[in-house]
């Protein structure tokens, strides 16, 4: 099987799902958003993520929102679709839907909770890659999931060859420098912490599936193309910019500070799912300090 990795790169919005404010799903909303990222130059969208989530939704909210996607994409980026799930068993269900409705790649988180071994992530990866042809790609985030994908093991599982690489956001560059030197093929590196994107991407990663971009997607595409033209104190300048962002989220329950940092820049998905409430007025006056010295950077 020959894979055509070359079109997973640059800017992908991890896009925050948008709710009504009865917590139901905003189909017009997501449409609208997904249309704002396209015309704002990213280079793929990625929904049903950890930003998106995913965790919140029930198998039919979770379909219908990889196929409101789908079709307000229309092909003109990738759809990096989220299917990751506790069982091997439901993480096959979803990327058979993803593959079925024609997403480009499913992005596969480690099973959470479960907390299973090198070993059984070998397993449950491998499953859930021979049941789809799509291209699948790993997502490591132990920060929240509390497993930790080692480089070996992903060197592992791309022995099934639509295994193509890994999303990483444990924040570990050394880790994920590890990650390429140690796969058997060309492999794709996407950064999933902001404030690393730039390390990445210099040390041979092709992108970035970014929370920030939830929010300032332009400046995250100039960003990348500073990199890229070798602009390299214009691209560290604009991460550096990025920074605070990232610090505020330990000022409310994940993921509600992108959300609310949405809201302020004029980009609102609603409000998150119960359990996590709304910032305290203190807090997102705070935040609202944060996102108005970014949007600068917004043009």
């Amino acid at each position: 099987m020959r894979l055509n990795i070359e079109r997973f790169f640059g800017v992908v919005p991890a896009m925050a799902t948008p709710f009504t404010q009865d917590y139901k799903l905003d189909e017009g909303r997501i449409r609208a958003l997904i249309e704002d990222y396209l015309a704002c130059g990213v280079h793929g969208i990625s929904v049903a993520g950890s930003q998106g989530e995913f965790f919140s939704l029930d198998y039919d909210e979770h379909v219908r929102l990889l196929e409101i996607a789908t079709q307000t994409i229309a092909g003109r980026v990738p759809l990096y679709a989220g299917t990751g799930a506790v069982t091997t068993r439901d993480a096959i269900r979803l990327s058979k839907a993803a593959e079925a409705m024609g997403a480009d790649l499913a992005l596969v988180i480690t099973p959470y909770f479960a907390q299973p071994s090198q070993d059984e992530l070998v397993e449950h990866y491998t499953a859930v890659a021979k049941a789809v042809k799509v291209p699948v790609m790993l997502y490591n985030n132990p920060p929240r999931t509390s497993v930790n994908l080692l480089p070996g093991t992903l060197a592992r599982c791309m022995a099934v060859p639509n295994i193509v690489g890994i999303k990483d956001s444990a924040g570990d560059l050394t880790q994920s420098v590890e990650y390429l030197l140690s796969a058997p093929r060309p492999a794709l590196l996407f950064s999933g912490r902001d404030t690393v994107a730039l390390a990445m991407m210099l040390h041979g990663g092709q992108g970035t599936i970014s929370p920030a971009a939830n929010v300032f997607p332009k400046a995250m595409v100039r960003l990348y193309d500073a990199m890229r033209a070798g602009n390299i104190d214009e691209a560290r300048r604009l991460s550096n910019v990025f920074a605070p962002l990232r610090a505020a989220w330990a000022w409310g329950s994940f993921p509600v500070v992108i959300k609310e940092a949405m809201a302020l820049a004029g980009r609102g998905a609603g409000p998150t799912r119960p359990p996590i409430g709304a910032l305290s007025a203190t807090r997102r006056a705070d935040l609202q300090a944060v996102v108005t010295r970014i949007a600068a950077e917004e043009g």
